[in-house]
């Protein structure tokens, strides 16, 4: 069930191009070790649960707040090349929750909650034909009132209520609360719109950066990897990445109660600590540091309070407080306990004294990703010194 917000190219092309890049870059990789020593190696680590988007979404955010923190920023040309998939966001969810709606319809007990009224059918038809293009047509004033109309009928706001099983991405409240300023002719997306975009890529990515910026000399130079997450990939990557000096492990705290995209039976939650799991007994990272992100803590802030913690299997022992925020504390403690236990159970004696940090994360937080980015270089200079 559900869709995501990128679009696919045809299967061969995309894997030819996919593994064209990754065996260029893995053969650089392992060329780059020895001469660029002072050059720090981070390996980025999660779910791809989104199967068409081949990439854990937190890296291209990453890379983006990486490149407004520590770089140059966007200019007026890279802000307008990602209007159109703006657009395309938009587009895709809407077909996302009004073949939602039609599916619900059919399957759920109470179905007449997902029926729409007959001129919202029409509308949800014609974008969902639309959401099932490879191009798009550009946002205009008409388009909207049409995307505003179908996003304000009753059962398509249902459906977004249920968007944890439906894959339903985070970006769709906030396009759609903006959706005048999307379709003005024009349009240039700020900062805050490209950093809610959902873009596709393939093979291994990465990005070098120092969390000093690009202008002030001494600082330590890091260069983030990732190279996706999906079960049948992980064994294809492992083996190039022994250089590494830290594993950064992000874990969507959000998603306890949401299922795989390729697997609707497992939940995320429990597949993330099976990849956790996994990766900790790996041998190449027996004296790799481990930086955990429980990310998405502003979506968790929000979701704790409606649906219980222990609704997933791994947290079905977790007993709640009192509401509001003391509980969503004593509920994030809670989820942190569980993944410091896995390391510990994980590690092996001669491993549990190399570096384990845990940061609470949201990645759309401009402020909270520098800061975390700052408590990451000062943990390996402390490690790299012996102190």
């Amino acid at each position: 069930m559900g869709s995501s917000c990128s679009r696919p190219h045809s299967l061969n092309e995309a894997e030819a191009t996919e593994n064209a890049k990754s065996a260029d870059i893995d053969r650089r990789i392992l060329q780059e070790t020895k001469a660029e020593q002072h050059i720090h190696k981070l390996l980025l680590l999660g779910n791809a649960y989104l199967l068409e988007l081949k990439r854990l979404h937190i890296f291209l955010i990453a890379c983006l707040q990486i490149k407004l923190l520590f770089q140059t920023g966007f200019d007026e040309t890279e802000l307008r090349s990602y209007t159109s998939v703006i657009h395309a966001n938009v587009y895709q969810t809407i077909k996302i929750l009004y073949d939602g709606a039609k599916e619900l319809a059919q399957v759920e007990p109470d179905s007449s909650k997902y029926v729409l009224s007959p001129d919202n059918q029409e509308i949800g038809e014609k974008l969902s034909e639309i959401g099932a293009r490879l191009d798009y047509p550009l946002l205009n004033k008409e388009l909207v009132q049409d995307v505003r109309k179908l996003w304000q009928d009753p059962a398509i706001q249902e459906t977004y209520s249920r968007g944890s099983i439906l894959q339903v991405p985070d970006c769709a409240q906030y396009f759609m609360n903006n959706l005048d300023r999307l379709a003005e002719v024009d349009y240039l997306p700020t900062k805050e719109d490209v950093l809610h975009a959902r873009v596709r890529t393939n093979g291994v990515v990465e990005i070098q950066f120092s969390p000093l910026g690009e202008s002030k000399r001494g600082g330590e130079v890091y260069r983030l990897y990732d190279v996706g997450g999906q079960r049948n990939e992980r064994r294809k990557w492992i083996h190039l990445f022994e250089g590494v000096n830290a594993v950064i492990f992000c874990a969507a705290i959000s998603e306890y109660d949401q299922v795989l995209f390729e697997d609707e039976t497992t939940n995320r939650m429990m597949e993330t600590k099976e990849l956790f799991d996994w990766v900790l007994k790996q041998r190449c990272f027996e004296k790799t540091s481990f930086m955990l992100f429980l990310n998405k803590f502003d979506i968790f802030e929000r979701k704790i309070q409606k649906v219980p913690l222990s609704v997933c299997e791994w947290f079905k022992d977790y007993q709640p407080t009192a509401p509001g925020k003391q509980e969503v504390e004593h509920a994030y403690e809670f989820v942190k306990k569980k993944f410091e236990e896995l390391y510990f159970q994980s590690s092996k004696p001669d491993r549990v004294d190399r570096v384990f940090k845990i940061y609470r994360t949201t990645a759309l937080d401009q402020k909270l990703v520098k800061k975390t980015f700052k408590l990451i270089d000062e943990s390996m200079r402390r490690s790299r010194e012996g102190t």
